[in-house]
Order: C-alpha cells, then structure tokens, then sequence
C-alpha cells in the first residue's frame, strides 16, 4: 500500500474521490431551474421590449414589420400619447389615487399591526384571524356591494371613494406583513420609552415605526404594484371619465379610436403607464429583498 501510495507521490497524480450521486443530481436540478428562469424571464422581458421599442415606431411600421427595430428614436408618439390621448390626465390622476392611498393604508395598517403584536386585549386574535381572512376573499365578490355602499354615502366616482376602496383592498396584506416586523422587536425597547416617560404614541411614531422601517419599506412597495396595477375596482367604482385612472384611460382610449387606432401613440401610452413600476422596482429593488429577510425567518 505505501508502495502504491510512493509511486502517486512520485508521478505527481492526484487522487480524485469518486463523484457522490448526489451532487450530479444537485447540478442537474440547477440546470434545469436555470433554463426554466431564462425561459419565464424571456416570456416576461421579451413583451416589454418589444413594447418599449415600438412605441417609437409609427402606424406602418408597427403593421408593416411589428417585430422589427424602428427606423429613428422619434418621441412624437409620446406627445400624442401625453397631450391628445388624454394619458397625461390619467396618470396624475392615478398618483393622486394611488398616493392618497398608500399613504392612508401604510398609516392605518402600521398602526393597527403595532397594536394586534403588541398589546393583549380581548378580541385581538380574532380581528388578527379575521385581516387574514380578508387575504382569501376574492375582490370580484366585493364590487357589487362595495358599488352601493360608495353610491350611498355620495362617493361613487369620486377620488375620495376610490382611495378608501383602495385602502380596503391593500389594508389586510399590509397588516399580515407588519405583524411579524412589529412581534419580533425587542420588548426592552419600548418598556426603556415607557421608563422615559414617552407615551404609547411617541413611542409607536419616534421608536418602533423607525426599527421597522425595511418591513414599511417593503410592503409600500408591494402595495404600489398592487395599486398601480388595479384595474377591476376603477372600472366598476369610478364612473366619472375626468377621474380616470391609466387603467380606465387605456380601455377608454382603444374604444374611442375603434379602426383608426393609432398603434405607436397606443404602445407609447403602454409604456408610459409601465415605466414608474419599473422605475420604482430598480430603484428600491436592495431594500425590497432587504426587507422580507426578517418577515420570512419569523
């Protein structure tokens, strides 16, 4: 054996241990995952550019070639799109809506999650149980009824009301998100506040809503997809073609235009309502996945 052993010395060979089944079948697996994530990532990223780059091209262009590059970065499709086809109108109606909301639902759902983690009270898992009940009602369920509870308080197409049906939607989520942020903060924190002499609202305000600062972080962004992206709660509820949102804008555009659809104002008009979700993602994109670390350990 050492004989064996001398000679492997000598020759300069190294023994290799033998490969464990495992990890070929380790590697294996991540193939495939990969190719399936290049797959779904090419499903999603092809249709946006080809999207993006069409909204340069004209009318015959888009009908001629559709899927070829456009002939010069022409912005015209844009103006028409902005100022002719009302889109401007539309997208600042829809940052009042959707701004109005997540600042009303990001201060109720923090406030209400702050409370259901922290404080013992008759009742409190019960309306715990009854926010995360709220997550598996199917919104098309309540737009019927939400339509004549709006009509009734003098609402309906209003922003007013579709700021609160808004909020309604997005408040049992944010605060099923919140609540694991708010029950794993250290309780020394707040009882050193009470010892301060700081009350239940300075202490929610100025100590804990600053530590939970990546969850508040991460659920503004979700719910700014959410509701940037609403569409069924604006159609039924919003009835008033001035309060448009992009959504409504859009539907209301391609049937105002019918056969002599102008296709490079259309896809600039898609593209302008893409482009602040994009924008929002890639610039919080680190405190996104920052903020769902400590929710998933809970």
């Amino acid at each position: 054996m050492s004989t064996t052993t001398d000679t492997r010395a000598e020759t300069g060979t190294q023994v290799t241990p033998r490969e464990h089944p495992r990890s070929r079948g380790d590697r294996a697996f991540s193939t495939i995952a990969h190719i399936v994530l290049i797959a779904w990532a090419l499903v999603v990223i092809l249709p946006l550019l080809w999207t993006f780059y069409s909204s340069f091209k004209t009318s015959g262009e888009i009908l001629l070639s559709p899927f070829a590059p456009p002939s010069s970065l022409n912005l015209d499709n844009f103006v028409t799109a902005w100022n002719e086809a009302g889109i401007g109108r539309f997208f600042f109606n829809t940052i009042i809506v959707v701004g109005g909301a997540l600042v009303l639902v990001m201060l109720l759902g923090a406030m209400c999650a702050y409370v259901l983690a922290r404080f013992e009270f008759p009742g409190r898992r019960l309306i715990y149980y009854g926010m995360i009940a709220g997550l598996t009602f199917p919104i098309f369920l309540a737009v019927v009824p939400l339509f004549f509870v709006l009509q009734n308080m003098g609402l309906r197409g209003t922003y007013l009301g579709l700021i609160l049906a808004y909020v309604g939607f997005a408040l049992p989520f944010t605060v099923f998100f919140l609540y694991a942020f708010f029950r794993q903060l250290p309780e020394e924190v707040s009882e050193a506040a009470a010892i301060d002499g700081a009350g239940d609202f300075r202490t929610f305000f100025q100590i804990m809503l600053p530590l939970a600062a990546p969850g508040l972080m991460s659920v503004t962004i979700f719910n700014f997809l959410g509701l940037w992206n609403q569409y069924l709660l604006p159609v039924v509820l919003n009835t008033d073609g001035d309060k448009y949102v992009l959504a409504q804008g859009l539907k209301s555009l391609q049937a105002q235009q019918g056969y002599e659809s102008d296709w490079g104002a259309m896809f600039a008009s898609v593209t302008i309502t893409i482009l602040p979700v994009m924008i929002v993602y890639a610039i919080f994109q680190r405190q996104l996945q920052g903020g769902l670390g400590p929710s998933t350990n809970k």
